[in-house]
């Protein structure tokens, strides 16, 4: 008999209101859409954005001993095979011989298909990355590989980050970029797609003070999370058990977030010890080793690697923040984000387009512009704009009506408790200012 297909009633509410508000769309659409693949919309982009900039802000511009790096997406393909990629990033895949859908053999239980019951092929295994090619010819020589992590180019740049920024171990490098996984199951929306942007941090330590700063990393991050408005009671550890481990970790611990499709990775934690290091330095001859004035030693670093999706990290803020309730009668779709990270931190509106109005609300308008991503609306009933910035998740609106042409003061309306207070025109920067930094 075949199985069911269960459906997630919240994801199929988020995927629309993404849609709706200009979150996140399917790429291609009007072509019919390609599988796992997602363009952000003028709200997704502000959103994704706040989220890189806030954990570019939060591991460099707060501190003095990471630099930060952009390496570019095609490498020499050898670094590949020097880190494993190319013989080990495998999943083990099996097709249905009735309804040819296509599985990941250790995510599923039995040899029958999930979706229709059919028999199953024997399992193969199945490379991950992306191939193409580099120069005019397509032949094998002239194969390259769209990265499927942002890791290895930070590993071959170590010292040429290390020389000109007169770092000492410990240090690290970050960087975000787009990395590509040709997955077999992707799904749960931009949870896991084929192409999607990391946020890695790889810290360089002595060999002796590795799970020293393991533990330190692992505190930094997860306050992160709290730090741009995620619930701590939605959050977990999960601690890699030996047979879980990566080829290259000593350890490894993942934070997981509650969805709704149940509790999954957001971020890891990893020490690599000196793997990659060691493993390029035989590949190329090139000595990567460090040598320690203050130890009087020379040493190969091992790294402490923090590992997050911006792309999941979006989908996380979204699913935390949204909520419905019902206010006055009617149902309120509401995005709570935090105001550090929401794509709008304000909207302003004159009550009605005359007398006056509309000339206030726009130099209002114009003047908060120049501080944070403002919106005006004059559209319909003010309720209605109010739920419109709701859903989009902004944090305050503003409204002009008749008594600010007689003191210079308008209504500021808090998004999540939906309270109005009267605040002198002059006071908005500082106000708004106070709650978005």
């Amino acid at each position: 008999m075949a199985k069911k297909i269960a459906v997630d009633p919240l994801m199929d509410k988020l995927v629309s209101l993404c849609k709706r508000r200009g979150f996140v769309f399917q790429s291609s659409e009007i072509y019919g859409g390609l599988g796992s693949c997602w363009d952000y919309g003028p709200l997704g982009v502000e959103l994704k954005n706040n989220i890189k900039r806030s954990w570019w802000e939060a591991m460099t511009h707060r501190r003095d001993d990471i630099e930060g790096l952009d390496a570019a997406i095609l490498m020499h393909p050898q670094v590949w095979i020097t880190s494993g990629h190319v013989e080990g990033f495998t999943d083990p895949l099996v097709d249905c011989k009735k309804c040819k859908h296509r599985f990941r053999a250790d995510q599923i239980d039995g040899k029958t298909c999930p979706d229709c019951g059919g028999e199953l092929t024997e399992p193969r295994m199945f490379n991950l990355m992306f191939k193409t090619f580099m120069g005019p010819v397509e032949e094998e020589s002239a194969v390259v590989y769209m990265r499927p992590e942002t890791a290895q180019g930070i590993y071959v740049n170590f010292l040429n980050v290390l020389q000109p920024s007169r770092q000492k171990v410990p240090f690290g490098i970050a960087q975000i970029g787009k990395a590509f996984r040709n997955e077999i199951t992707p799904g749960n929306f931009i949870f896991r797609t084929r192409e999607f942007e990391q946020m890695e941090m790889q810290f360089f330590v002595h060999p002796s003070e590795d799970q020293k700063w393991f533990d330190y990393w692992k505190e930094q991050r997860w306050n992160w999370y709290l730090e741009i408005g995620i619930r701590p009671e939605k959050l977990r550890w999960h601690e890699h058990e030996k047979a879980e481990l990566a080829h290259y970790a000593k350890a490894a611990y993942d934070i997981e977030y509650e969805f709704s499709f149940g509790w999954k990775e957001i971020e890891g934690i990893h020490n690599r010890t000196d793997f990659d290091l060691s493993r390029h330095t035989k590949a190329t001859g090139k000595d990567l080793s460090y040598f320690d004035q203050e130890r009087n030693e020379k040493y190969i670093p091992y790294i402490i690697e923090t590992s997050a999706g911006a792309d999941r990290s979006t989908l996380v803020t979204l699913v935390d923040a949204y909520a419905e309730e019902e206010v006055k009668g009617e149902n309120r779709v509401v995005l709570r984000l935090s105001p550090k990270i929401a794509p709008i931190k304000a909207a302003v509106f004159p009550l009605v387009k005359k007398d006056g109005m509309p000339e206030v609300a726009d130099k209002i308008y114009h003047e908060l512009k120049r501080h944070f991503k403002v919106f005006y609306d004059d559209g319909g009933a003010v309720g209605r704009r109010y739920r419109r910035m709701d859903e989009a998740g902004t944090p305050y609106c503003i409204t002009v009506d008749g008594q600010t042409l007689q003191d210079e003061t308008v209504t500021v309306r808090d998004r999540d408790t939906m309270e109005q207070t009267r605040n002198k025109i002059g006071e908005l920067v500082g106000i708004i200012g106070a709650k978005v930094k």
